[in-house]
């Protein structure tokens, strides 16, 4: 039998994800980086983008906002983060809204906080199209 990584995914409201997986891809701040089993230790910043794990020759996706990744010498990968959906939670709808929305904020808001939050919620909503499109396509 193979060795796998133990990936857990936690967001601010609960546990996503507790599975075992093959290999993970992530959008680490200073750029991707994919861990397979018995990666060295690591825990670094993650950005916001796609979050890859694969189970054999399937793959699935989430779009994360920033957090962090802990990566431990017994193959157990946490990864923490303010938020996340799983590829195909993803409504297109709701992410043109958001960025309809936040482009609305940002050409009409002078508050530096709001601006922030709207450029957050603006790339959120944008790597969630993204990815929507992508997995929607590989089902087709």
């Amino acid at each position: 039998m193979t060795k796998q990584l133990h990936l857990t995914i936690v967001s601010q409201e609960k546990k996503l994800l507790d599975e075992q997986v093959d290999s993970i891809t992530l959008p680490a701040s200073e750029g991707e980086i994919t861990v397979l089993p018995d990666h060295i230790p690591l825990f670094t910043k993650l950005s916001t983008g796609e979050l890859i794990y694969r189970q054999g020759k399937e793959e699935h996706s989430f779009v994360i906002t920033k957090g962090f990744v802990d990566i431990g010498p017994d193959n157990h990968v946490q990864i923490m983060v303010d938020a996340a959906i799983a590829a195909k939670e993803i409504s297109l709808e709701k992410a043109q809204q958001a960025i309809q929305n936040a482009q609305r904020t940002m050409e009409q808001s002078q508050d530096q906080r709001e601006l922030m939050l709207a450029e957050a919620s603006l790339r959120q909503a944008m790597w969630e199209i993204r990815v929507a499109q992508k997995s929607r396509k590989v089902k087709i």
